[in-house]
């Protein structure tokens, strides 16, 4: 059994929007018990949707009435809310204790095994930096998604992020370590891999009159709906992939930085 519901990263520039986050699921729709929010113990409500498998897997094994560690795609409203798709649960003590003959039952009278060193609200986000503004703290991380068979490619979408990166680092690929806060996820710590190649740009450095850059406002929304991200989960979720795009790496570029270094 897999020790973490978040995979670890198999390319340099993998795309992903993935997270964590403890509560209580409740349907608000009375014909649809996929749509409903998740109330967290700080009392935020996070509006959320089932998704594929991990829906059986509610209706089946998991006790209604109590909070669950689930496991979450991000998106981010126009109204600056928070929207949740919820791709699975880690609670490996319920699941392994619902499978009789599982090989490795007996694990689950250990509480220790749904813990996470991580935590609750932790969030791991890869993608391209394509706004910033470290005066007001505000930055937007577009990310990209793997199509699935022979779908056509999946609109990239955005997310409106707190943190501070300096604009130097506009249009590079970053990796972000998060922590929700409230309706808002925050930057704990980063890590800058590398410049991303631009259309018409093959160099990777960032236009600075482009339409996603700094002095065009305040970033727009970013949920467009199309498919879920590139990540990882634990029961119900799909597992990761490889970036989309196959932008260019610069290794010197490569650096890690913390906000307020």
């Amino acid at each position: 059994m897999r020790l973490h519901p978040i995979s670890p990263v198999t390319e340099p520039m993998q795309y992903r929007a993935i997270g964590v986050v403890q509560g209580q699921y409740v349907a608000t729709d009375p014909e649809h018990d996929t749509r409903g929010l998740i109330r967290t113990a700080d009392g935020t409500e996070l509006e959320a949707v089932l998704l594929g498998r991990v829906l059986s897997l509610v209706r089946r094994r998991l006790d209604p009435d109590r909070p669950h560690l689930w496991v979450v795609y991000p998106r981010c409203r126009d109204t600056g809310t928070l929207h949740l798709q919820i791709v699975g649960v880690w609670e490996p003590s319920t699941l392994l204790a619902a499978e009789a003959d599982a090989p490795d039952a007996d694990a689950a009278a250990d509480p220790t095994v749904d813990q996470l060193p991580e935590g609750d609200g932790y969030f791991s986000v890869r993608g391209e930096l394509v706004f910033t503004r470290p005066e007001s703290g505000e930055l937007v991380v577009k990310v990209r998604q793997q199509a699935r068979g022979e779908e056509t490619r999946p609109q990239p979408f955005k997310l409106q992020l707190r943190g501070e990166i300096p604009l130097e680092h506009l249009r590079h690929f970053v990796a972000l370590h998060l922590r929700r806060d409230g309706q808002a996820l925050r930057v704990e710590s980063y890590e800058v891999i590398g410049p991303v190649a631009q259309r018409g740009n093959r160099g990777g450095k960032g236009r600075g009159n482009g339409r996603d850059g700094v002095g065009r406002g305040a970033p727009r929304g970013g949920d467009r709906r199309a498919g879920a991200p590139v990540g990882s989960g634990a029961s119900g979720a799909p597992a990761s992939g490889a970036a989309a795009g196959s932008p260019v790496r610069d290794p010197q570029r490569t650096a890690i930085r913390r906000p307020g270094s």
